[in-house]
């Protein structure tokens, strides 16, 4: 809160008291209740200024992870919960969710069993706020969506609702000391939220902006982008970043004998082998059709080498579930290093990459090829890219 505020205020009521019509009536105002009255309304105010204080702080993050980290922060500074969890979907086109618990401000597994929550939309659609859990349980009568949350189990569920449904819920535990939350602090809760559920859905809308609708890995534009600004920072560092291109092995024979749709869901369940196998900080993406990349910052050849490998192993024992058995499916990798010293920009490396997938697939498939010099002359050149770069 701004002090100038502050000081202009207290000066507005000292001139208030200090008013000789106020001191000639002070009995009789005060044996109405004017200045109860007052009092309760400069509390109110102070309070909706405190509370718009705290929810501007986590409205103005932009990483969900600083959201959340800032709404358990703000909510424990005037009450501690047990615990707090966030279920949020981070593609909406899709049921999978990611769970996110606290205790004690840090950040701890609860192991939760929930893998979807689609069986709250219906009724958080038409009851879009805060429930006491013991509430939501006698709504919901015998879900069977509520037991894994029985063993817990919250004391209020609060739900993020955006123009696609059900974004998300967020669990608060009982308090710390096992006493009932009074109503302050409800208000407080229920104030709050809005500027939370906001936040979090302003995020999950960008993120998908930046998502490849089919596979939910980052799409084509955001790749190059991240592509480009890892090559400048490491044009300004000591470390080595590596790019890893991948293709479906004849692919086209999924699509031809078995539909297009049998084709989509090859595709999805290598980007969630993908999404598994990769590191937190990688960025992996469809680059196109059945063309797919990840961006390794910061990572030495040899460790490509090996994140690409599993990959290749993970996908050669992944099943695709489909109406009937699909043949195994096998990827191509092609690998290429770079740092300080590399004079290519951001399409030139990733010709590289290309042209040491192009080596694994004229050895047979099912591969990982790591570029090195003279390496494209070992095999008959080809007539175009794998990869589609401008």
């Amino acid at each position: 809160m701004d002090n100038t505020t502050n000081l202009d205020y207290e000066d507005v009521e000292k001139q208030f008291h200090a008013s000789p019509q106020i001191i000639e009536n002070f009995d009789f105002l005060q044996s109405i209740g004017v200045f109860e009255f007052i009092d309760s309304l400069t509390n109110e105010i102070r309070n909706y200024k405190t509370l718009l204080t705290r929810g501007l702080d986590i409205f103005n993050r932009t990483n969900i992870n600083d959201i959340m980290d800032t709404t358990v922060w703000q909510i424990s500074y005037l009450f501690l919960p047990s615990f707090i969890s966030f279920l949020w979907k981070p593609i909406q086109s899709r049921p999978d969710i990611t769970i996110r618990s606290y205790q004690n401000y840090k950040l701890v597994d609860l192991d939760l069993k929930i893998d979807n929550i689609s069986e709250f939309e219906k009724f958080f659609n038409q009851f879009p706020k805060p429930i006491n859990f013991n509430v939501l349980e006698k709504r919901l009568k015998n879900n069977k969506a509520l037991a894994p949350l029985k063993n817990l189990p919250p004391e209020i569920v609060i739900p993020i609702i955006g123009p696609f449904g059900l974004y998300g819920l967020i669990l608060v535990g009982r308090k710390m000391l096992d006493v009932e939350y009074d109503g302050h602090e409800l208000a407080f809760l229920q104030k709050l939220m809005p500027f939370v559920s906001q936040a979090i859905k302003n995020n999950l809308h960008y993120e998908h902006s930046l998502r490849d609708g089919k596979t939910g890995l980052y799409n084509h534009g955001f790749f190059m982008t991240r592509m480009k600004e890892e090559v400048i920072r490491t044009k300004r560092s000591s470390n080595v970043s590596s790019v890893i291109v991948i293709d479906v092995d004849k692919f086209k024979n999924f699509n031809d004998d078995y539909g297009h749709l049998a084709g989509d869901q090859v595709l999805e369940t290598l980007a969630q082998v993908i999404r598994q196998y990769v590191r937190v900080d990688d960025i992996p993406s469809r680059f196109g059709g059945e063309e797919f990349t990840v961006l390794l910052p910061q990572t030495e050849t040899s460790t490509a080498w090996m994140i690409a490998e599993r990959l290749r192993t993970s996908v050669e024992e992944m099943q695709v579930p489909w109406e009937v058995p699909l043949p195994q499916v096998t990827i191509s990798l092609g690998v290429y290093s770079f740092d300080k010293n590399c004079e290519l920009d951001t399409t030139g490396i990733l010709r590289r990459a290309d042209e040491a997938l192009y080596i694994s697939k004229a050895k047979g498939r099912n591969c990982t090829t790591i570029w090195k010099p003279d390496l494209i002359n070992t095999v008959p050149a080809r007539t175009e890219s794998n990869i589609h770069l401008p």
